[in-house]
């Protein structure tokens, strides 16, 4: 390998997880070392510390340089580095949040926003891109214009902070994917005013439009939240469940579970609409 090269340790494979030859997910599976400089065991969720120091002192014992880190040991973040901890295609743009919401690490993690040299991709995730400049936000879709891939923005967009700018831009892109999100009762006005704006550009839930809803937090109920998903499809939204986990990683009991695996197929949930 050439100088410098880093093997990757995820402790789990999701969407994101790149798939070169330098990644490898779990345990060794040999016992030769790796043919790389150091390896990086990253770690982007609270739940998977204790299968990620496991598989640290497994690495450890094949190489001699191997460091852990990622968002679930409270990184910071530095700059991003295209295919390097995320599949190519993905792309963070900036870093942090201005928000205070009580449920996200994002602001504590990695303090206020930050802007980032934009690196090329199509699925943005960055935390809360529109809380970045207006220069850098239409640099963002400059970008995306160029990927020849229609841009999907699973990190989410601010629905406080959605303009009438914004929207014409993401749809003169081809915008594939927008998701928003419904995580508390304050969020439902402005997640209504949005979708009138994204529904005005030509925007619709059919084949665009998503809202992740939170549920099963602290004092939430199951009619409460079932309102919720409903309160986002008639705002014009595809509601996309999000199971609430502490910070130890702890989910609600198995009936949430089963709601959240009820809400977080769209096929199922037009279906579930149309008997509704």
């Amino acid at each position: 390998m050439g100088k410098g090269s880093i093997c990757r340790v995820f402790p789990g494979r999701t969407n994101a997880t790149p798939n070169d030859d330098l990644v490898s997910v779990g345990d060794p599976k040999m016992f030769d070392p790796p043919d790389c400089d150091e390896i990086h065991i990253s770690v982007t969720f609270s739940w998977d510390l204790l299968a990620a120091r496991r598989l640290y002192r497994l690495w450890s014992d094949i190489h001699p340089k191997v460091l852990i880190g990622g968002p679930a040991l409270d990184d910071r973040g530095g700059p991003f580095v295209s295919g390097q901890y995320l599949k190519p295609g993905y792309v963070i743009t900036s870093r942090g949040c201005p928000n205070n919401c009580w449920f996200c690490l994002a602001k504590r993690r990695e303090g206020e926003i930050r802007e980032l040299p934009i690196s090329c991709g199509y699925n943005v995730l960055d935390n809360n891109l529109l809380a970045c400049s207006e220069s850098h936000i239409r640099a963002v879709f400059d970008m995306l214009a160029d990927q020849g891939k229609r841009p999907v923005f699973t990190g989410g967009l601010d629905s406080r902070r959605l303009q009438e700018w914004h929207v014409r831009a993401l749809r003169e892109i081809g915008t594939d994917r927008i998701f928003l999100a419904y995580d508390a009762p304050e969020d439902l006005q402005p997640l209504e005013d949005a979708g009138k704006l994204l529904r005005a550009t030509g925007f619709t839930r059919k084949h665009h439009l998503y809202s992740y809803v939170l549920i099963g937090y602290p004092r939430d109920t199951f009619e409460a939240a079932r309102k919720r998903f409903q309160q986002a499809w008639e705002a014009g939204f595809v509601p996309f469940a999000m199971l609430y986990r502490d910070e130890s990683g702890r989910t609600p009991n198995r009936d949430w579970k089963k709601l959240q695996r009820e809400w977080i197929r769209p096929a199922i949930i037009r279906c579930y609409q149309k008997e509704h």
